[in-house]
This record gives C-alpha cells, sequence and structure tokens, in this order.
C-alpha cells in the first residue's frame, strides 16, 4: 500500500505572538531572510525586530518579493537566500507574499514561517503557492511537500488591516464549504479527505455567526473574539482542509468562475479573489439547484456588502461578451472532478438566475 504522508502547519494566534518567534524558530538556526511586501512589512517588521532584540535570531535581510509570486521571483529569492547563508526564510504579507516566500524557502531546501498580515487567503498554513506568469496571468499551482513550519497570526495587525481583504477572505472560506461538499459528493472519501470535508463546515458556520461582527471590528481596528473566530477559519479551517483532501475536492464551480471572470480586461484590478468567488458560490448552487441555499448564501453576502450579481461588478449579462468567460469557467482545473458535467449553457443560466435571485 502506498505511504502518504500529512503534515500540518502550527500556529498561534493572539495580539503578542511574535514574542514567541524566539523560541520556535531559534531551533532551526540563527540567521532568517524575510521576503513580504512594502505594506506588509511597514506594518510588521517593527513589531517583528522589536520581539527578536537580544534573542540570538538574526534578520539578515528583508526584501519586497515583488508584484506577483512567478517562477522567476521564487527562484531569485531562493538563490538569494543561498548567497545570504540563512537559515530560514520568513514570508509576510498577503497570499502573493507568503506564496513567493513558500517558493523560494522549498527551492533553497530552507524551512519557512509565515506572518500573514492581511486574513484574505490561507496562504500561510498550506503547501502550495499560486504561481502566475510575467504578464500577471495564472499559470500553475506549485505543491510543496509540507506547510510552513508554523504560522504567526497577529490579530492586532490583521485589525488594522484595510477591511476588504477580510471580506474577500471570508468569501474565499465560505467557497471551500460549499465547494469541498461538491467535489466530493457521491464519492466514499478515505479518511484523509473525509476528515477534510469535515473540517470544512468550519468554513462556513463560524462565518454565519462571526463575520458581520469580524468585519466591523476590523472596520474599527479592534482586535475582538469575534474577529479571531473569522481570522482561524480563513486562515486555519481553509488550511487545514486544503491540506487534508485530495486535490480535486479542493475547487469546484465557485473557483472557476473566478477564473473565467478574471480574463475580463481590468475585472481583477476591481475586485479580490475571494469576493468573486464568493459569487462564484452562487453560481454553484443554482447550477445545482439549491436554491434555498442560495438565497441564505445572497442574503449574508449582502450583509457583507460582498456583490452578489454580475450587475455589481459591472458585468453585462450577455452570451458573446461571456464567451471567453465561459468557456474558461468549464475548462478550467477545477472542473475535472465533479458529480456531473457542467456545460457552458449550464454556468449562463445559472448567472441569469443568480442575477434575478
Amino acid at each position: 500500500m502506498e505511504t502518504r504522508s500529512v503534515f500540518f502547519c502550527s500556529y498561534s494566534v493572539g495580539t503578542e505572538v511574535y514574542r514567541q518567534v524566539p523560541e520556535l524558530c531559534s531551533p532551526f538556526g540563527s540567521r532568517a531572510l524575510v521576503i513580504g511586501g512594502r505594506r506588509a512589512m511597514a506594518a510588521g517588521l517593527p513589531k517583528l525586530r522589536e520581539a527578536l532584540e537580544d534573542s540570538g535570531l538574526k534578520i539578515v535581510h528583508a526584501v519586497e518579493f515583488g508584484e506577483d509570486c512567478t517562477g522567476a521571483r521564487i527562484d531569485r529569492w531562493a538563490e538569494y537566500a543561498r548567497e545570504l547563508d540563512v537559515d530560514m526564510i520568513f514570508g509576510m504579507g498577503g497570499g502573493k507574499a507568503l506564496d513567493t516566500a513558500k517558493g523560494a524557502a522549498f527551492a533553497a531546501g530552507l524551512p519557512v514561517f509565515t506572518f500573514p498580515t492581511i486574513a484574505a487567503t490561507c496562504a500561510g498554513t498550506t503547501a502550495l503557492s499560486v504561481v502566475y506568469r510575467e504578464d500577471g496571468s495564472f499559470d500553475r499551482f506549485a505543491f510543496f511537500p509540507r506547510p510552513a513550519r508554523h504560522c504567526f497570526i497577529d490579530l492586532d495587525i490583521l485589525a488594522r488591516a484595510p477591511w476588504k481583504y477580510l471580506q474577500a477572505g471570508m468569501g474565499d472560506t465560505i467557497g471551500k464549504f460549499f465547494e469541498c461538499h461538491f467535489a466530493a459528493r457521491g464519492d466514499k472519501l478515505a479518511h484523509s479527505s473525509a476528515l477534510g470535508r469535515e473540517i470544512s463546515n468550519m468554513c462556513y458556520t463560524p462565518l454565519l455567526e462571526y463575520g458581520v461582527q469580524a468585519l466591523s471590528d476590523c472596520w474599527a481596528g479592534r482586535a475582538t473574539h469575534a474577529l479571531e473566530q473569522a481570522v482561524l477559519a480563513v486562515v486555519v479551517s481553509t488550511g487545514l482542509v486544503s491540506l487534508l483532501v485530495l486535490d480535486q475536492y479542493n475547487c469546484a464551480i465557485a473557483h472557476s468562475v473566478d477564473y473565467g471572470l478574471i480574463l475580463l480586461p481590468g475585472f481583477e484590478k476591481k475586485f479580490l479573489h475571494g469576493s468573486v468567488v464568493a459569487y462564484g458560490v452562487l453560481v454553484q448552487l443554482a447550477v445545482d439547484q439549491d436554491w434555498d441555499r442560495a438565497r441564505e448564501v445572497k442574503a449574508f453576502l449582502r450583509r457583507l456588502e460582498i456583490p452578489t450579481t454580475l450587475g455589481e461588478m459591472e458585468v453585462a449579462l450577455d452570451r458573446v461578451y461571456l464567451k471567453d468567460v465561459l468557456h474558461e469557467t468549464v475548462t478550467g482545473p477545477d472542473m475535472e472532478h465533479i458529480p456531473y458535467p457542467v456545460t457552458e449553457d449550464m454556468i449562463y443560466q445559472a448567472m441569469e438566475a443568480v442575477e434575478n435571485l
């Protein structure tokens, strides 16, 4: 029988988690390279440097990762880490920064630790990177043998981040629940995938309870219990599902709708990934004709102020205009394992239904 190993990312959450960095990271060495975003490092690096004072753990250099997580940037920072002779890499920022740091660390054969400064994705706890081409279009998923060694989730920093990132993160997290259950429908799941599917329930129900309050608290810059519960759903619960289930159960129609819509000129610059995935959940539920859940999700998304129609996203509901969107939606890699065939007609009709829901 084939051997399969599952590695989890441990994490710390709170308002003083950076104080744990020396204890948790020092066993791996004393020299670290920070790879992060410009605004992310402005928010988190002073607090991290303060936590490392007199600890024996040194930040050798901190570099901006670039605009996208590309293969070239991953290779560049891996080589730079080797030149600096560091013992570990710290990734600080949002999804693209963390994905670049993870990619560089594994390319250089180094342990990586993550420091998310926004709660828009589960990149801090997953064992993959989303890699883009130089023109900004999606290229591939890079899978790694294990996630980061530890994820440091500082709620003070996340509470001061723009609320739109938490909003998008919750939208993406809701997608994980609906897509995982949809993609796994009818399959007899082995332990790991079955466990991941059950954990995906924690990607939806806590957000129904705490999501609206968490968004309000983030707007006010308050690190609260509600914010913590929402952040853990986004960063940890979603990450655990990703680590546990077979890749074919990670995404379905909702993500594929997003990858279709970002083909429209200028669309990706206006709307964050997670918010579009949330709209994709509505399309998926319409395809599946689950109207009760579709109305429930739409009502919840409206409370989160996430767009629920193409009209709200300034996209014309026109078959000719959406031709490439529909084609990409039904042919994307996330559609390779779903419970029944889905056609362009079905997606377009679902979009019509969502528009009038």
